[in-house]
């Protein structure tokens, strides 16, 4: 098919386009920025389309439908973060959405998955949660998210288009920029310097390694009839960051990395929220996903990727527009 990728040159969005390609569809990468695509430029240029954009730009995308009339859309484009300024958060995320949304209806793209957050749901209420647990987001980046969400259905009901959220969480891997766990502590333990997380050994959150990230994206484009617009693409377990920083240790010996007690503080300025596990068995049971990688698993690929040198580090964060 021919997908157009919002945000597809940043972190998700390049992963997910590289594995499109490499199962033969035609992809349109949409983004601000379009540098370290040469790799994906040289092995898939015939089937590879870039377009320089912004989502808040509403001309830029009917530009980019028109010419390229995309079979489906994964809407990857977001400003993330716990500290993302609210009038940034809700200009990109849920303007550009609803601008998204929009040149889906004027040229006839009826399907799009959007990757959507476990900060919709504010503090977990329990170690584990399905997708029906009360959403209360107490960021600007999962208000935006959860606004998103609901303006979908708005465009379901009007306009019949079908968008899929899939709920995702701290999703790692290697070509990650953000600096925060695991990266942080990987890069650490490579590079033999000590690095000690004054906070946050008592959080436990679910970590999804890149690779599932995108198989559970692509099973939920390919699947035909979705009985449901929500569904958890995580790894479906959650660790502590003290277990964190064990399988880490345990991967890299003498690895002079620690963190302290209570709760995470997201570059150490705001704690996060309570959270935990994601319920995947509805994305099982409806499209078979499975994950595949184990933290201690994604780490041992994060760290084999990393000595190998196939991890080049690429010059921008993950996707904003």
């Amino acid at each position: 098919m021919r997908v157009l990728v919002t945000g597809g040159a940043g972190f998700l969005g390049k992963a997910l386009a590289q594995r499109l390609l490499q199962r033969g569809d035609e992809i349109i990468i949409f983004d601000t920025s379009l540098s370290g695509l040469d790799n994906l430029h040289s092995a898939f240029g015939h089937r590879l389309e870039v377009v320089a954009g912004s989502i808040t730009d509403m001309a830029a995308l009917a530009l980019a439908f028109k010419a390229h009339r995309p079979d489906a859309v994964v809407h990857c484009a977001a400003v993330v973060g716990m500290l993302a300024s609210p009038m940034t958060a809700m200009r990109v995320n849920v303007e550009g959405s609803v601008n998204v949304l929009d040149a889906m209806r004027l040229f006839e793209t009826r399907r799009c998955i959007h990757i959507s957050s476990e900060e919709t749901y504010g503090n977990f209420q329990a170690a584990t949660i399905d997708e029906e647990h009360p959403q209360r987001p107490v960021t600007a980046y999962g208000v935006s998210k959860l606004a998103v969400e609901h303006l979908s259905r708005t465009y379901n009901v009007l306009h019949g288009l079908e968008v899929i959220h899939l709920r995702t969480s701290w999703v790692y891997g290697a070509g990650l920029l953000r600096h925060r766990v695991p990266k942080n502590l990987i890069d650490a333990a490579l590079s033999g310097q000590p690095l000690h997380i004054p906070h946050g050994g008592d959080s436990a959150i679910d970590h999804t390694h890149i690779d599932d990230f995108v198989s559970g994206v692509a099973l939920a484009l390919d699947h035909a009839d979705h009985p449901y617009d929500a569904y958890h693409i995580a790894s479906g377990t959650s660790l502590t960051l003290h277990e964190m920083v064990d399988a880490i240790k345990g991967i890299v010996p003498g690895a002079d990395i620690s963190v302290g007690p209570g709760p995470y503080r997201y570059l150490g300025e705001l704690e996060i929220c309570r959270k935990g596990a994601l319920d995947i068995s509805r994305a099982n049971r409806v499209f078979g996903y499975v994950p595949r990688l184990s933290f201690a698993a994604g780490a041992r690929e994060y760290v084999d990727r990393s000595i190998s040198g196939r991890c080049v580090p690429e010059s921008r964060h993950a996707a904003t527009a």
